[in-house]
């Protein structure tokens, strides 16, 4: 009998420390949620292979809203996500009570201005109609670029993040506003003939960043960034996350498979 006991003892203990074993081996596992694109890419080829170094195991879930990403982070499915701005994050806490975080900004693909009738900016003709986003943060970050390219001027006392028609002091082109979906407006480029196309939108349409007449000039509000829960500010994950985006692996691939995108200053 004592034979019996030592014997299931023994398995047991092997089985005890063989979970062990297969545990740390797979290490911490961390969910992180992306638009689908180029941020999902991002977090697939810049900053899993990153935290796969540290020991950590990552699960990458894709999004085609803006919405559910939060939501599921918020409700613990995702322990980070990668694809909104500070601005965005701002609205959506207030708006659904949420205590989410912005953790470190990543490169973001900036908008542009495109067009399929001209050539150049001084090209543009006289009330040409150009295409901008439908939502109030992103129709700014487009006056900003049209001001950018000098086309127009925008009041200083402008709220930059919610710019206008009215802000605006000068037209030198008398161009005409038409506000659309960020996700019709690669479409508008040629249905139109000039669109302010968000840069997500504009790499998952298959357009080339090189290819706009202007590209933004982009706002530190505007640039992409991780995020988090409050609760996880001061975690192991938390500085594990920030390390990972300033690693060498993240730094080179972003110069490599990220031509084009607007990099956080000191980046």
């Amino acid at each position: 009998m004592r034979g019996i006991f030592t014997f299931l003892g023994s398995t047991l203990a092997v089985i005890i420390l063989t979970s062990v074993l297969l545990y740390e081996g797979e290490g911490e596992v961390i969910t992180i949620g992306a638009s689908s694109g180029p941020y999902s890419d991002m977090v697939n080829f810049a900053l899993k292979p990153a935290l796969e170094e540290q020991g950590y195991t990552v699960e990458i879930v894709e999004y085609t809203d803006y919405i559910q990403p939060n939501n599921a982070l918020h409700n613990g499915d995702l322990g980070a996500n990668l694809y909104q701005n500070v601005s965005f994050m701002k609205d959506f806490n207030e708006e659904n009570g949420t205590d989410l975080i912005n953790l470190i900004q990543v490169p973001t693909a900036p908008m542009g201005l495109y067009s399929s009738q001209f050539d150049s900016l001084e090209g543009i003709a006289n009330g040409s109609e150009v295409a901008l986003p439908l939502d109030p943060v992103n129709s700014s970050r487009g006056f900003q670029t049209l001001e950018d390219a000098a086309l127009i001027e925008i009041a200083e006392d402008a709220n930059m993040l919610a710019i206008e028609e009215g802000d605006i002091i000068q037209n030198n082109k008398n161009l005409e506003f038409v506000y659309q979906d960020s996700g019709q407006l690669p479409r508008s480029v040629d249905q139109i003939g000039l669109s302010l196309v968000p840069g997500n939108y504009a790499l998952a349409s298959g357009m080339d960043l090189a290819d706009a007449l202007q590209l933004e000039q982009m706002n530190e509000n505007f640039r992409n960034q991780i995020v988090i829960n409050e609760k996880d500010a001061d975690t192991q994950m938390a500085d594990d996350l920030i390390e990972a985006v300033e690693s060498d692996h993240f730094k080179q691939t972003i110069d490599e498979q990220f031509q084009g995108f607007d990099k956080p200053e000191g980046f």
